[in-house]
């Protein structure tokens, strides 16, 4: 098979467009080679992708060497740690979906042979996958890395979520104000992903679980030199799966959507995770049934081996000199597809064999398949009358005796609402904190209520209450809490049905979410019910809140 390119660069016929490259710089030479975009997703704003400029750079030397032609674009990449708690969030998980229309755009309209795809952060990350997986031509992922720890605080190593925390152990005079302040200081030092496993840092090792992206380069830190050389390598990469046609659907199939969520549930990663690898399963056709069962099955035989921040003191520079993923999946091979195919041209099984570790095992940060750290599974679907499609809860990051818990409802119909009642001291030992009309339609976007969390685990109440929601978690929250409640509410799921005072059961070990009502009840409570009126009308947001899919569908843009 020849160069897309040349399908647009061809003598005679397409001399304008040549002359077009030309106008830009490049040369004859250049235009003989394939053409490979760097789609990058480099700013000043997100620290995770502060350094990308210069993993480019690198890249671009590892192109040119294997012979091929660089052709680099821009992406967008917004912060979710920024946009956290205010009405920015409504855009966080709507701009995924954007990145992956945007990246279709640009490999199409200049027909490139292959894209190198620079991004680490939460919803950057599965939006290049999902690019990736629909454009079906060779594809790699590259992440920047993620960022060393800050000072110690609270018996463990900071990081930026722990100024949320802290913020909740000011306001009840737990910690003093010059102590608030320094921690804002020395918090996150350097630039990178941010140091916990929450969503970014899953979804990188989500994309080298895949296959997508070179043995080992999930977790090395943005500050080593090892992650340069990983970009040279990647870059010498593409240009080899250019050069074999090792399209991303051949290495993005169903078999490694298993593995990819064999890693999630071996590790204890990211409740978002659920949400990102049904979008991508989308972009191949794979139904969202198909994949929730998956979850369900593969969770009931994969122990967590590996324990990391929120789940202990260990972050992401200690689970990388643990070794990291490729570690994980050596740990867990009997249980993984290894005949996949990765972007190195071989299979799961020839790249475990084949990988050198650098650092000495700590079998504290990631143990073995007959010592794991715990039967529990790292993530749970629910089910029940408050959920009859899905929900989803993160076992690993729960109090084990908060795996059953009972307690009274107190509603709030938005993020906001429900954070000024907690701060207030609203809410005792023994409540549900439900927050509702914040899926996917509702929110829209499915904001995260990160800062409840934190604010419930701050004041001490995060093994004394749970907190339900048709909205997300941030991958570094803990505590009792169940996201993804389908059918949402804004869509006249059950939720929407549920009064102050009610009963509700959280039961991780069998699987359920119910409200303590008949369905009798439920459905009386729902006929008197009305649809809000949708928050945006126009723009991005009032596109999204019309199309987005449930959250059991991945909430993507569903045509």
């Amino acid at each position: 098979m020849g160069n897309r390119s040349n399908d647009i660069l061809n003598k005679p016929d397409w001399c304008f467009n040549r002359s077009v490259f030309k106008s830009v710089g490049f040369s004859d030479d250049d235009l003989k080679r394939p053409v490979i975009g760097i789609a990058n997703s480099w700013n000043e704003l997100v620290p995770g992708h502060a350094n990308l400029r210069q993993v480019a750079e690198h890249v671009r030397k590892g192109i040119y060497r294997a012979g091929g032609t660089v052709a680099e674009f821009g992406v967008i990449g917004a912060c979710d740690g920024t946009a956290q708690g205010h009405a920015g969030m409504h855009y966080i998980l709507p701009s995924r979906d954007l990145i992956a229309n945007d990246i279709e755009v640009m490999v199409e309209a200049h027909r490139l042979d292959g894209i190198v795809l620079l991004g680490s952060c939460d919803k950057i990350v599965p939006g290049m996958l999902m690019a990736a997986a629909r454009l079906k031509i060779p594809a790699i992922f590259l992440a920047g890395g993620p960022m060393l720890g800050g000072v110690t605080f609270d018996n463990r190593k900071s990081d930026l979520t722990t100024m949320s925390e802290a913020l909740g152990m000011l306001k009840s005079d737990k910690i003093s104000g010059e102590s608030y302040e320094q921690l804002e200081e020395l918090c996150g030092p350097t630039c990178g992903s941010c140091a916990f496993y929450g969503t970014a840092n899953t979804m990188c090792c989500m994309a080298e679980a895949l296959g997508m992206s070179l043995p080992g380069a999930a977790l090395v830190p943005a500050v080593y030199a090892d992650r340069l050389r990983l970009a040279e390598n990647t870059g010498k990469a593409i240009v080899s799966l250019v050069t074999s046609q090792v399209t991303a659907d051949k290495v993005i199939t169903y078999q490694s959507l298993e593995n990819a969520i064999r890693v999630l549930m071996a590790t204890g990663g990211s409740t978002n995770a659920v949400l990102h690898l049904s979008a991508i399963a989308a972009e191949l056709g794979i139904e969202a049934e198909t994949m929730m069962a998956a979850y369900d099955r593969l969770s009931q035989s994969t122990p967590q081996i590996a324990k990391v921040n929120p789940a202990s003191q260990y972050d992401m520079e200690d689970f990388h000199q643990a070794g990291g993923i490729p570690k994980v999946m050596q740990e867990i091979q009997q249980l993984l597809n290894k005949d996949s195919i990765t972007v190195t041209g071989k299979t799961v099984e020839q790249n475990l064999a084949d990988y050198k570790f650098k650092y000495p095992f700590n079998l504290n940060v990631i143990s073995t398949l007959d010592k794991p750290f715990g039967t529990q599974k790292g993530l749970a679907i629910l089910r029940g009358n408050l959920a009859p499609d899905t929900a989803v809860t993160k076992p690993a990051a729960i109090d084990p005796a908060m795996h059953v818990f009972t307690g009274s409802a107190k509603v709030f119909d938005s993020e906001e609402t429900a954070e000024a009642a907690i701060l207030n001291g609203g809410i005792t030992a023994g409540d549900v904190v439900v927050i509702r009309y914040e899926g996917p339609k509702g929110g829209p976007g499915m904001r995260e209520m990160y800062k409840a969390m934190k604010y419930l685990y701050g004041m001490g109440l995060a093994k004394k209450t749970a907190l339900i929601t048709d909205g997300r978690f941030s991958g570094t929250n803990n505590g009792c809490f169940v996201g993804h409640i389908s059918p949402e509410a804004a869509e006249g799921g059950p939720l929407a049905a549920v009064e102050n005072g009610d009963k509700i059961t959280i039961d991780i070990t069998k699987g359920l979410l119910e409200l303590h009502l008949s369905d009798e009840e439920i459905s009386i409570r729902l006929e008197k019910w009305q649809r809000p009126e949708p928050k945006f009308t126009r723009g991005y947001l009032g596109i999204y809140s019309k199309l987005a899919s449930s959250a059991a569908k991945g909430a993507v843009i569903e045509l």
